[in-house]
């Protein structure tokens, strides 16, 4: 059913939860993987971070993955993207608003909700880390 998964990180514990579940999913269909990390703003010290966050994901698992950094607004960028790979499913995860508000989707993976036309796997960061 999947042959193809994109995986949108931006290096966050909501983003890291995504990944660990999207490889999870990736592995039982054997699917390629793609992890795909944004830059909107980039600087010299935000993209040597990303590209340390993709390099200890590749160290970290024993699932080929193609790692990719692109430039650009982050969810236009990786529907494209997924549209280049010919995507089955992107992940992401969430980042909501704090306090009574928590459960609504960041703006990135709202926009990719909305306007992807692929499945879009979500996964929401645990409010304390003692629950992963």
């Amino acid at each position: 059913m999947f042959e193809t998964v994109v995986i949108a990180t931006d290096g966050s514990t909501s983003a890291a939860r995504a990944v660990d579940a999207a490889l999870d999913l990736a592995r039982r269909f054997d699917a390629e993987v793609h992890v795909l990390s944004v830059l909107d703003e980039p600087t010299a010290a935000h993209e040597a971070e990303v590209r340390d966050v993709l390099a200890a994901l590749r160290a970290d698992t024993d699932y080929p993955l193609t790692t990719v950094i692109e430039r650009g607004e982050a969810a236009e960028t990786i529907q494209a993207y997924a549209a280049s790979v010919d995507a089955d499913l992107v992940a992401t995860g969430t980042r909501g608003r704090d306090g009574p508000f928590s459960y609504h989707l960041g703006s990135v993976a709202e926009a990719i909700v909305h306007d992807c036309p692929v499945p879009v796997l979500t996964v929401r960061q645990l409010e304390h880390p003692e629950e992963a």
